[in-house]
C-alpha cells in the first residue's frame, strides 16, 4: 500500500460518527512507501483530555502495522496503547509473520506526504531502571575494554540531560557527536529516557534528532523508558 497524496489530519469513520488523529510532524524521515498493512488509531479525546481510545479492529496479524497516534497525546496517555498493540502482536500464536514491523505514521513536512518510523523492536518500560548506571569521565579516552553507559533523558520540549549534564535541543545533537567523537573504540549503549508528560509529538521530535546522528562508537539500545 503506498500513500501519494498529503496527509495532515488522518479521518476516521466509526458507527457514523467522523473522528479525526491530528498526526505528528516530522521534518524528514527515510520511510516513504510502506505495503501490505492494516492500521490502528490512538485517538486524543477534546472533551475529555485524558481519555484515550485505541482502536484496533482493522488489525491483521500478518500485515505491517501503522499505529496512528495523535500527536496531542501525552506519553503517559499513548504509550498503554502502544504497549498493548505490541503485546498482540508479539503474542500471536495464528497467522503471525515474522518479517512483518510495526511503524508510527507521521506527516513529513519536508515532501508533505506521509513518512513512517519503525518502532518494532522498541520495548517501552515505566519508570527507570536504577541498575543502569552512567558512565563518569566522558570526556576522557576510557580503555576499550570499559562498559560505558550513556543515559539521555528528555524531559521536556526543550530540556535534556546527558548523564546528569542539563543541555537545550539546540546543543543536543552537537554534544552527542562530540561525545561520539573522542572514543576511540566504542563507547557503549545509550539508553532513553523520556519524560510521561512529553507529548507524542515532542516524543516524535526527539527520536528524529536521534536518527540523523550517526554514530560510530555506540548504539541505542531498544529499551526505553518512561518516568514520572
Amino acid at each position: 500500500m503506498k500513500y501519494i497524496f498529503p496527509v495532515f489530519i488522518l479521518l476516521f469513520l466509526s458507527c457514523g460518527k467522523e473522528k479525526s488523529v491530528q498526526l505528528p510532524e516530522i521534518d524528514q524521515t527515510s520511510i516513504h512507501d510502506v505495503r501490505d498493512v492494516s492500521s490502528a488509531y490512538i485517538f486524543y479525546n477534546e472533551a475529555e483530555k485524558d481519555s484515550v481510545e485505541l482502536n484496533r479492529k482493522n488489525l491483521i496479524i500478518s500485515t505491517n502495522w501503522l499505529v496512528n497516534v495523535d500527536k496531542r497525546l501525552t506519553l503517559r496517555q499513548a504509550i498503554p496503547s502502544i504497549i498493548t498493540l505490541q503485546e498482540k502482536k508479539r503474542n500471536a500464536e495464528m497467522h503471525k509473520n515474522e518479517n512483518t514491523k510495526n511503524y508510527y505514521t507521521c506527516n513529513d513536512t519536508s515532501i508533505k506526504n506521509l513518512g513512517f518510523i519503525d518502532f518494532t523492536d522498541i520495548t517501552y518500560h515505566d519508570g527507570i531502571d536504577e541498575s543502569i548506571v552512567e558512565s563518569q569521565g566522558f570526556y576522557e579516552t576510557l580503555p576499550s575494554e570499559t562498559n560505558h553507559i550513556l543515559s539521555i533523558l528528555f524531559k521536556s520540549n526543550d530540556s535534556i540531560s546527558i548523564n546528569s549534564e542539563a543541555i537545550v535541543k539546540s546543543e543536543f545533537s552537537s554534544r552527542l557527536k562530540y561525545m561520539d567523537s573522542i572514543q576511540n573504540k566504542i563507547m557503549g549503549v545509550i539508553y532513553l529516557k523520556f519524560n510521561q508528560d512529553l507529548t507524542f509529538q515532542d516524543y516524535i521530535d526527539y527520536k528524529s534528532l536521534l536518527s540523523k546522528i550517526k554514530l560510530k562508537h555506540a548504539i541505542i539500545s531498544n529499551d526505553e523508558y518512561i518516568f514520572d
